[in-house]
């Protein structure tokens, strides 16, 4: 709700009046994203532009369905922390050839590097989905250790090897990358699509902070055109498709599209 009310930029006393609750209490329930049944979801909800159905079922508590990685055996999550903040790192690779590719880097390569070593990859990319702080903190030291590897990235401003283009197409053994613009929550955001997967295995989608598990990226003036982007270029994938967000739960395409408040 936060991040709808400060994108719409409206006061937090606005919306207290509108659910018909002190602003102490409504600054508790941003606070925590529980709700003990005494604000009027349905009335937040429609001066926030949210599903109010959607948006009372995420503040019960909804979280979606864990993700069986079975299906994708050369995944892996890489979660790097500072003791505040955790952001996810993706590792893919392609099993006969051991080329690996990493999506973000995090705030510390230790982890990166461990999860490269240990299953003996050769990193041959490194595809970042937007250059906030959290999720490049690290390029340089992995990139020091792994000088070889070419690093992709929408921004205009930052040091890359190959600056994303529509209809790029990077195999990583028999794995295939597109790229899909996801601008909002930053500038240069982008979605990496990964297809191809043995044993028939859905598409993966490595979206950083466009969308979350119930929730999306702050996106300030930009916040309409976050959601166009995430409609158009996110959820647009079929159901089945994994969404590896750059913090929380993974979930679903389908899983978004039925309970994520921000898309009606």
């Amino acid at each position: 709700m936060a991040k709808s009310r400060t994108s719409l930029g409206l006061a937090a006393d606005t919306l207290a009046e509108v659910a018909g609750v002190s602003e102490d209490d409504y600054a508790a329930l941003e606070e925590s994203g529980q709700w003990d049944g005494r604000v009027s979801l349905d009335r937040l909800a429609a001066r926030l532009g949210l599903d109010g159905a959607k948006l009372e079922g995420v503040a019960r508590g909804w979280q979606p369905a864990a993700c069986d990685l079975g299906r994708w055996r050369e995944l892996r999550v890489v979660a790097t922390g500072d003791g505040n903040l955790t952001v996810n790192c993706y590792l893919v690779w392609d099993e006969a050839t051991r080329e690996a590719a990493l999506f973000d880097t995090g705030l510390s390569g230790e982890a990166v590097i461990e999860a490269v070593e240990g299953e003996r990859l050769q990193l041959r990319h490194i595809f970042i989905t937007h250059s906030h702080y959290d999720h490049v903190e690290a390029l340089g030291p992995i990139r020091q250790r792994y000088p070889q590897a070419k690093v992709h990235s929408s921004s205009p401003r930052a040091p890359v090897d190959q600056r994303n283009r529509a209809n790029d197409f990077i195999h990583v053994g028999s794995l295939r990358i597109t790229n899909r613009d996801t601008p909002g929550h930053a500038e240069d955001g982008v979605t990496y699509v990964i297809g191809n997967w043995p044993d028939d295995a859905p598409s993966v989608a490595i979206v950083g902070d466009a969308i979350f598990a119930g929730s999306m990226g702050k996106a300030g003036a930009q916040f309409e055109l976050a959601r166009q982007k995430v409609r158009e270029q996110i959820l647009s994938l079929p159901a089945e498709t994994l969404i590896c967000p750059g913090h929380g739960p993974l979930t679903t395409v389908g899983e978004e599209r039925a309970n994520n408040p921000f898309f009606g």
